[in-house]
């Protein structure tokens, strides 16, 4: 005889409290389920749209605050004046940043190396310069000596430097060059100063004092070699600056009389680095050692922003901002380093011992770089997710890639990447596919593995796109937070 089935009557006051143990017990069984949306073939890389780019590279002043100044960003392709053709502009950058990211872990190699020996073609590879590769893109305007430059953001370059006359090689820029002799502001740096002596640790190399020929030296001359046959060679010298609508005197700087390579029409370079001749460190006074930017997605004519202070109210951020400390290595001053805790895909925790190691963070590197064991974790949790689609041969450094062609809307997981102190970087929608094919063809992750376990990874700027990021020197930590970064 069948027992017949006994029924309790629910209290219906618990309904809500049992609806969200369900969803709990999900979550731990299944992970948060979290996607974002993205449109195909609405971006500016699609067939669909025909952009061409601004004449002028110069950008706008965009105010100041309490202890702060902020600067227009612009991307360097969007101000060529040229009609761009960005399946080709697209395919060429991941061949160049392979090159770059190669570039920085010989580099990185040699500064850890015990051996006190280095070759000359090790000395000279880039610290963390991506112009030579036309992988650095992002420009802001300053005015120097009361002209307008337009310089190109490396937070890997330690000196700032614009090409200047009398030039014997200089390659074609938009706008006249800085002339020193038309200027009452500026000023000699001689070479036995103790600013000549903090070029070398700041560069690698400078002219000795002595002289040549019978001729003595008394200027301190600089060269940046790029590695590549690309470099700047010049004269040091000092000059009156105006960030925004703030004017700042004596900024020692590199007045470049013989210049090479891909630097586009840019009139230099603006050194965001860590050593004693970079503009981080010479406005320590004025802006407390903090600046910050906002890279955008590459949409029609969009610009970003780059901050110089620590007035919060400047940042049109959508998050809260999370900090982690920049992570010591008296070996790698030269780089910011974090430290890299955990990842997460689609609310989907990755479990991988190879968390808790330092990655760079970097606006010169296009792609992320991930040590081989952290992007493996990565890659099958991703594809667990991202199901259903038709798959496309790799591409370049890019192994994980599929045609698109077929969809309009579709649903991406989150990429999350956390760090000390459980800040967190969530990828914008913009930042998880790289279009290698204009048409979607060929839409890869766009992560890539380095080649060894013990290589040190890159977060490139790519995933940086509409992320308020925050380098805070004096208080050695970086901030981060969601912002749309267009204006």
């Amino acid at each position: 005889m069948l027992k017949k089935a006994t029924y309790l009557p629910l209290n219906l006051s618990l309904a809500p409290l049992l609806l969200v143990l369900i969803f709990l017990l999900s979550c731990v069984v299944h992970g948060v389920d979290e996607k974002k949306i993205l449109s195909v073939h609405n971006n500016i890389w699609s067939p669909k749209k025909s952009y061409e780019a601004s004449s002028s590279c110069f950008s706008r002043s965009l105010g100041k605050g309490r202890e702060s100044t902020t600067l227009e960003m612009k991307h360097r392709e969007l101000c060529s004046g040229k009609t761009i053709d960005w399946g080709k502009k697209m395919r060429r950058a991941l061949l160049l940043d392979n090159i770059r990211v190669q570039s920085l872990q010989l580099r990185i190699k040699a500064m850890t190396s015990s051996t006190t020996e280095q070759s000359v073609s090790e000395t000279q590879i880039p610290l963390t310069s991506g112009i030579k590769l036309e992988t650095l893109n992002y420009i802001v305007t300053v005015e120097l000596g009361g002209k307008n430059m337009s310089l190109i953001v490396d937070t890997g370059s330690d000196l700032t430097w614009v090409q200047c006359q009398p030039c014997r090689s200089c390659y074609n820029q938009q706008g006249p060059l800085y002339d020193p002799s038309v200027s009452s502001s500026y000023k000699t740096v001689f070479c036995n100063s103790s600013t000549c002596q903090d070029l070398v640790a700041a560069t690698g190399n400078s002219g000795p004092c002595g002289g040549f020929n019978g001729v003595v030296k008394t200027t301190c001359e600089y060269v940046v070699s790029y590695g590549d046959g690309s470099y700047t060679r010049g004269d040091l010298g000092s000059e009156s600056i105006v960030l925004g609508d703030t004017k700042l005197e004596n900024l020692v700087f590199g007045c470049g009389r013989n210049n090479k390579g891909l630097f586009g029409g840019a009139s230099g370079l603006m050194g965001l680095g860590r050593s004693s001749v970079s503009l981080v460190s010479q406005t320590l006074k004025t802006f407390n050692g903090v600046f910050s930017y906002c890279l955008p997605s590459l949409e029609d004519g969009a610009s970003g922003t780059l901050s110089f202070g620590n007035d919060s109210s400047v940042y049109k951020n959508s998050t809260s901002v999370s900090y982690t400390p920049l992570v010591q290595n008296p070996q790698l001053s030269s780089f910011y380093i974090l430290n890299l805790t955990g990842a997460s895909i689609g609310g989907v925790e990755l479990k991988t011992s190879s968390f808790g190691r330092g990655i760079l963070i970097d606006s010169g590197t296009v792609i992320t770089r991930l040590p081989p064991s952290i992007y493996k974790a990565v890659k099958t949790e991703f594809l667990k997710q991202f199901s259903g689609f038709p798959s496309a041969p790799g591409y370049s450094i890019l192994d994980t890639c599929f045609n698109l062609t077929s969809y309009e809307d579709i649903s991406i997981p989150t990429i999350k990447m956390i760090f000390e102190g459980n800040a967190e970087l969530e990828v914008d929608v913009t930042g998880v596919f790289y279009f290698a094919k204009p048409d979607a063809s060929l839409v890869c992750l766009a992560l890539a593995s380095l080649s060894y376990e013990n290589e040190v990874g890159i977060i490139g700027n790519y995933q940086q796109k509409n992320q308020r990021v925050i380098y805070d020197t004096t208080q050695e930590r970086l901030g981060i937070a969601g912002e749309n970064c267009s204006i």
